[in-house]
């Protein structure tokens, strides 16, 4: 048991951390222009 909470990082069930991811930028949608300047649809030049 020792063992698997070293494996673990030491973390206890008990007490479980939530972490929020937050983006630097928007989602691009995959109908939306693509960011690349293109004038594609993202979808059909960097969404595949």
């Amino acid at each position: 048991p020792a063992q698997l909470n070293l494996n673990r990082g030491g973390e206890s069930a008990a007490t479980p951390q939530q972490r929020t991811v937050q983006r630097a930028e928007e989602k691009v949608g995959r109908n939306d222009p693509c960011p690349c300047g293109s004038g594609k649809k993202y979808k059909k030049c960097h969404g595949t």
